[in-house]
């Protein structure tokens, strides 16, 4: 089953109600509880909790609307759908990878794959070899690694969960085997964390997060929970990763991380432009006033090709802290004259054309 599919809510029908004059005090809710959101300082407990109340609270308040009147269970849950998709793609810049601690994390992540996808087989990981199919396994790894493409949790989460239903169906086959019995979450979690190694998703412990903190809490059950709940396992797993986990001996682990770490370094080396020897004499002439500086920006003065790819990521999550203060500041600023109008096209436009979703375009 594709899950991103049928069951896919209709997110452009759900625009095109809210531009209806009746859904007027729809609109000002919305537009006061993303300003009001983006003015605060950054807590993921506390942002999850309010997006998780605002979405309860309008569920209630979209049952009880005229817009909404005799609308069945599934179309009140699609506006739901489409509110969350909404204000999720407004705030997610405010809400993703919102620290330097899951910036770091998701380096180290990516980092400690980078290192395994050197020498971890499959056997390595106590995969049966009736689970050994490399047309799926290119599948389900094509699947996570489109995680990144994607604002909304519930997109998200489709991605993980059509990577899951990948793995899942391999095991059913195998279970159908004459010689294998049924399969279960023993042999369903080795492959998962085999897979993860080989896609290697970017920014996954912050997606896995974010899904976490800002879906829907009532969506995340039965089967949509048990494979979220195995991927962070996946996660977890491959950040602690070591000789004990595997089946390998300490030193062979030690020795293949050694010389992973070795062969990425060399392949960094030989692809970066190598200093003129003007340059590292210059380098070692500044003074200690000048190196203190650096320290505290060491890429003030750095070319585009001598950042390493933690560079880039390292800068990424720095400017995306930037963005959030100098967005919440502005904001602030301009909170006693702020236009409504313009506010309306400017915040919530979110159509290809750039056209504002909430009116009537022409």
């Amino acid at each position: 089953m594709d899950f991103s599919s049928s069951s896919a809510p209709d997110f452009y029908g759900f625009l095109d109600r809210m531009r209806r004059p009746a859904a007027a005090d729809l609109i000002r809710s919305i537009k006061s509880f993303i300003v009001s959101f983006s003015l605060n300082a950054t807590d993921a407990e506390e942002d999850s909790k309010k997006v998780q109340e605002y979405l309860f609270t309008m569920e209630a308040t979209i049952k009880d609307h005229p817009l909404w009147i005799n609308a069945s269970y599934e179309e009140i849950d699609n506006a739901i759908e489409g509110l969350e998709k909404f204000i999720m793609t407004k705030l997610f810049n405010r809400t993703f990878a919102s620290s330097p601690e899951d910036s770091k994390i998701d380096s180290d992540i990516s980092e400690k794959i980078r290192l395994l996808q050197c020498f971890i087989k499959p056997n390595h990981l106590d995969v049966p070899r009736l689970l050994r199919n490399e047309a799926s396994w290119l599948l389900a790894v094509k699947e996570l690694q489109k995680i990144n493409a994607y604002k909304a949790p519930r997109e998200k989460l489709t991605c993980i969960m059509n990577c899951c239903q990948v793995i899942n169906n391999l095991l059913l086959n195998a279970s159908e085997s004459v010689h294998h019995a049924p399969a279960g979450a023993d042999e369903f979690l080795p492959a998962l964390i085999y897979i993860t190694i080989k896609a290697n998703p970017p920014q996954l412990h912050s997606n896995l997060k974010f899904v976490q903190l800002f879906r829907r809490e009532t969506k995340l059950v039965s089967e949509i929970e048990y494979y979220l709940t195995n991927l962070i396992s996946a996660k977890t797993f491959i950040l602690n990763i070591n000789a004990h986990s595997l089946t390998m001996e300490e030193d062979e682990f030690e020795k293949h991380m050694r010389d992973a770490k070795l062969a990425i370094e060399q392949s960094t080396t030989d692809s970066r432009p190598q200093m003129l020897d003007s340059d590292a004499v210059g380098s070692r002439r500044k003074g200690k006033e000048i190196i203190a500086e650096e320290a505290r920006y060491p890429y003030l003065d750095a070319n585009p090709e001598e950042l390493t790819s933690e560079d880039v990521k390292i800068l990424l999550g720095t400017y995306k802290q930037l963005v959030n203060r100098y967005t919440s500041l502005s904001a602030a600023l301009r909170r006693l004259s702020l236009d409504e109008d313009r506010l309306l096209s400017s915040s919530y436009s979110l159509s290809p054309m750039g056209d504002p979703p909430f009116r009537e375009t022409k």
